[in-house]
C-alpha cells in the first residue's frame, strides 16, 4: 500500500500528428519523475515523425515540419523515455491515450517495453471525480486551482501544469491503493462533456440524443452516465416528459 506523499510518479505528455493511435505519430514528448515535493528527473524532445504534420494539428500545438526536421526519431528517444518511466505509476491527462501511442511506437521499433502494464492515474478521470471544476480540460483545471501558466500548449508546459493539478486532485486521498480502487469504478458525470449539448446537465439532455449516444464508442464514464440517466428516466416515467417540451404546459 503506497502512501501518496511518498510515492514516485512519472508525468508524461505527447504532442501528435493526429488522433489515430495506429496511423499517427508522436512529434514531441515530455516526462518528469516526481513526488509531492520534488522533481527528480525530466526529459523533453521534439521528434521527427518521418511523415507530414497536418495543418489541423499544427493549429493546436504550433509544431511545424521545419521544427522537427533533423530531430531524433522515436526509435532514438524511446530508450531514454522508458528509463524514466520504469515501473512507476504514470500520471497524465487522458494518459492512457499517450501510453498507447508510445507503446505502438515501441512495437513498430522492436523495442521491448512494459508500457501497457504500467499502472496510471488519469487526471481527466480524477477531475471528474473531484467534480467542482466547470470543465475538466487541463487549462480549465489550471485556472480553477490558480496554477501559474507555463506558456504555450506544448509537452513540457503541459507536464508541469499536470503535475500540480494531480497534487490538488490527489490531496483528498492517502494511498495509491485507495485512489486506484475509487477509479476502478465508473464515475458519474454531472454534465455532457462533448457534442452539441456540451456543458448541459445530464437531466436536461433530450431523450433521443441520450438514446443515440448510449450506443456510441464513448469512454466508460460517459456511457455509464448516459445509461444511468436513461434508467432514471425510465424508472421515474420521465420518458414522455423528456421528449415532449410542452407536456407541462
Amino acid at each position: 500500500m503506497g502512501h501518496l506523499n511518498k510515492e514516485v510518479f512519472v508525468c508524461i505528455d505527447c504532442e501528435l500528428t493526429g488522433l489515430d493511435a495506429q496511423q499517427d505519430r508522436v512529434i514531441e514528448v515530455a516526462a518528469a519523475k516526481f513526488n509531492m515535493d520534488t522533481i527528480f528527473d525530466q526529459f523533453e524532445t521534439l521528434i521527427d515523425p518521418e511523415c507530414p504534420i497536418p495543418e489541423t494539428s499544427i493549429a493546436i500545438h504550433h509544431i511545424t515540419q521545419e521544427m522537427v526536421t533533423g530531430k531524433p526519431r522515436i526509435t532514438e528517444v524511446l530508450p531514454r523515455l522508458l528509463e524514466i518511466i520504469g515501473n512507476h505509476i504514470v500520471v497524465g491527462h487522458g494518459v492512457g491515450f499517450d501510453l498507447e501511442f508510445l507503446a505502438n511506437a515501441a512495437d513498430r521499433s522492436g523495442i521491448t517495453h512494459t508500457l501497457r502494464q504500467n499502472r496510471f492515474f488519469d487526471t481527466l478521470r480524477m477531475a471528474r471525480l473531484y467534480g467542482d471544476s466547470p470543465t475538466n480540460s487541463l487549462e480549465q483545471l489550471r485556472k480553477h486551482f490558480n496554477i501559474e501558466q507555463e506558456g504555450a500548449h506544448r509537452a513540457m508546459s503541459d507536464v508541469t501544469v499536470n503535475m500540480e493539478v494531480f497534487k490538488f486532485l490527489a490531496n483528498r486521498y492517502k494511498t495509491t491503493d485507495q485512489l486506484f480502487d475509487i477509479l476502478s469504478r465508473p464515475i458519474q458525470l454531472k454534465a455532457m462533456p462533448l457534442g452539441k449539448h456540451k456543458g448541459r446537465p445530464m437531466k436536461e439532455i433530450p431523450l433521443e440524443y441520450l438514446k443515440w449516444a448510449a450506443n456510441k464508442d464513448f469512454d466508460d464514464d460517459l456511457l455509464f452516465t448516459i445509461r444511468s440517466e436513461l434508467k432514471k428516466r425510465k424508472k421515474g416515467n420521465l420518458f414522455s416528459q423528456s421528449s415532449n417540451p410542452f407536456s407541462e404546459l
